[in-house]
């Protein structure tokens, strides 16, 4: 049995040595040549990888890959991982597959149903139209979309492993769709993000036919070996900002940044969970240079230390706020100058399960406050 496990990219990534693992260089027309196999010879839909992301090279695979038996597809930074989390060799894939149709990544979970969730970042009307050409071109399907738009979970990343006859059977049925699709949505209007929107349609699609056609599938344990490219040049970009100590414009263009590419504070491509602490960050050095307060400008122009220092804070007030505040927790917090400001906006924002009782946190840390003498910040939290 052979088996290939196409890893789309659109940069240079440090590849798996298992020759099963074959980079594909998506959206490869017009681009750098990165020394990668190109989605951009025979059959071809490489130039519209702006709106189709790493489709392109799905639909490269579907039209010009004849030797593999089984054909699976991966990103740079996800790939499907065993109990070892080490990546998955063939043995341990054709072990699989002798008992399953598919492997999928394993079921995310959205906290709403995926019509709205998608359309906390997308067009939901574009989901939607979707759905009338699934009704119009396979009506036996719809009620399985249907189904799907009203759950609330979902594969993601298109990754999957199957065999060529199931990979060939979903392509076709999935490109005949969005080709369909196309021809009735206006994306020039987009940002460049949105534009990809072919990309994101498909992503609750592959469990649509899983479902329809009663496939017996195999959830993934997937791991992400990286963060999203565009997540890390954000980081880099907030990291030399502070550098120069230049706060308001970091702000500033956190939020442009993100209105173009809201994905990067997603959970999948910001996997240490950095952004949201970022943009407290930016706020509490705003805060405290405004109110003249001894705080993480005196501390350092470092992000990556300001980041270390929030989460030993966090440390400190979910301590407080069981009433188990150590020696070592009330001294972090007179020594390393925590201001007023940065212990409330952070108790206002802490994720649910860290921080037990807010209202003891904040009465123990206006004690510790108290007896250091400081004043200021005993007045700070007395106005809150």
């Amino acid at each position: 049995m052979r088996i290939k496990i196409f890893t789309m990219t659109h940069k240079r990534f440090q590849e798996p040595e298992d020759s099963i693992y074959v980079p594909l260089h998506v959206g490869r027309a017009g681009k750098a040549d990165l020394g990668y196999l190109g989605d951009d010879t025979g059959d071809t839909i490489s130039g519209w990888n702006h709106y189709y992301g790493e489709l392109t090279g799905v639909y490269w695979v579907w039209k010009n890959e004849k030797e593999a038996d089984v054909i699976g597809i991966c990103h740079y930074r996800r790939f499907f991982l065993n109990g070892q989390r080490e990546l998955m060799n063939q043995q341990e894939y054709e072990k699989i597959l002798k008992d399953y149709d598919i492997i999928v990544s394993n079921e995310a979970e959205a906290d709403t149903n995926y019509l709205d969730y998608f359309g906390e970042a997308h067009n939901a009307k574009d989901l939607l139209t979707v759905g009338e050409v699934i009704a119009e071109k396979y009506p036996e399907y719809s009620p399985y979309f249907q189904s799907a738009m009203e759950g609330n979970t979902y594969y993601y990343g298109n990754l999957m492993v199957t065999s060529r006859k199931l990979f060939e059977d979903y392509a076709k049925w999935l490109f005949d769709i969005l080709f369909e699709v196309e021809k009735r949505i206006d994306v020039d209007s987009y940002d460049l993000y949105n534009q990809r929107v072919f990309g994101f349609l498909s992503e609750q699609m592959v469990k649509i036919w899983i479902q329809k056609n009663g496939l017996k599938v195999y959830e993934g344990n997937v791991g992400i070996t990286a963060e999203k490219a565009e997540t890390v040049e954000f980081k880099l970009a907030m990291t030399q900002l502070v550098k120069m100590k230049q706060v308001d414009e970091a702000r500033q263009m956190f939020y442009e940044y993100l209105k173009v590419r809201p994905d990067v504070r997603l959970e999948l491509s910001d996997i240490r969970g950095e952004i949201p602490i970022i943009e407290q960050l930016l706020y509490i050095a705003r805060e405290e240079q405004q109110r003249n307060l001894p705080g993480l400008i005196e501390r350092s122009n470092d992000l990556n230390e300001w980041i270390a220092h929030y989460r030993r804070v966090m440390e400190c007030l979910s301590h407080f706020s069981k009433g188990e505040a150590l020696y070592e927790d009330t001294d972090y917090i007179l020594t390393q100058n925590v201001s007023w400001v940065m212990g409330k906006v952070m108790l206002m924002n802490a994720q649910p399960g860290m921080i037990a009782d807010p209202s003891q946190a904040l009465q123990s840390l206006y004690e510790v406050y108290q007896s250091a003498g400081r004043a200021e910040d005993c007045r700070g939290l007395e106005r809150g």
